[in-house]
């Protein structure tokens, strides 16, 4: 059984690229992928007392689904959306194991705030004024599959847009150590449950027990090894890569219990 969905638009922000034309173009083949580390972006949509208290992963979380939206042409307002991350907001976790390991054991209460799985999607809501559900879910390696199959299965059995947004930061020392991401990264992505004007393709999900899909890139490769949300770096070259209404190979993405998500691709 699968699930059939369209997508719609795409934000990202990640290592080398800011957002989703640079990464279009690095994966169409068209600008040479430079490794860099990703650049923190500005996030003026929150009023400023907000804008203090928030860490990276929320600021790339927003930034990444605004610019779906905003390609879309989408109020944030009147959009479901589904938060997806290996385990939330890394350098927040590591201040207050550290707090907690002092002599005072004292936890700020911004850092106690912030340290909820679902942060990114409160912050969306005082950002965008979005009253609408939002699911927030947690799949370590896997959590870019398992938020992409909630999204469409959402969407198909709603029959309304979902957004959903991955995004992973990295731990600091000693957590790296055992649990090593390489760098930030969020990619969203609009699904709708009826083709549109615009729609980029259609696609089928379903799962398997098969190989996944990798970069041949090798850079590339290590970003899509290295940081779980970044296990999307296969889709987002097939649809970088896709005209509309042109379908492309099947790809297979890390899911949980040993299994992979199949992606397929139709036309529009």
């Amino acid at each position: 059984m699968s699930v059939k969905v369209y997508v719609q638009a795409v934000g990202a922000i990640g290592p080398g690229a800011s957002n989703w034309p640079e990464w279009r173009a690095i994966l169409r083949g068209e600008l040479a992928y430079q490794q860099a580390a990703t650049v923190s972006p500005t996030l003026t949509v929150l009023p400023s007392a907000e804008r203090r208290r928030v860490g990276i992963g929320v600021r790339i979380a927003l930034v990444s689904g605004l610019e779906a939206l905003a390609a879309a042409g989408i109020d944030p307002r009147t959009m479901t959306t589904v938060f997806s991350s290996s385990g939330g907001d890394g350098e927040n976790c590591h201040l207050i194991c550290e707090a907690l390991a002092g002599s005072d054991r004292l936890i700020s209460p911004t850092r106690f705030h912030n340290s909820v799985h679902n942060a990114p999607s409160g912050y969306w809501g005082i950002a965008s004024g979005a009253m609408l559900p939002s699911t927030s879910l947690c799949a370590y390696d896997a959590g870019f599959a398992v938020g992409l199959l909630e999204a469409a299965v959402q969407c198909s059995v709603e029959k309304r847009p979902v957004l959903l947004v991955a995004y992973d930061t990295p731990y600091p020392e000693p957590i790296h150590g055992v649990r090593p991401i390489a760098d930030q990264f969020a990619v969203s992505m609009l699904l709708t449950p009826e083709a549109t004007t615009t729609s980029m393709t259609a696609i089928a999900l379903d799962l398997h027990r098969t190989s996944l899909t990798t970069m041949e890139n090798s850079a590339l490769e290590n970003v899509r090894s290295g940081i779980p949300a970044a296990r999307a770096l296969p889709l987002m070259q097939s649809l970088a890569q896709l005209p509309v209404h042109i379908s492309a190979p099947d790809i297979y993405l890390e899911y949980v219990n040993d299994q992979s998500l199949r992606v397929k691709f139709g036309a529009v």
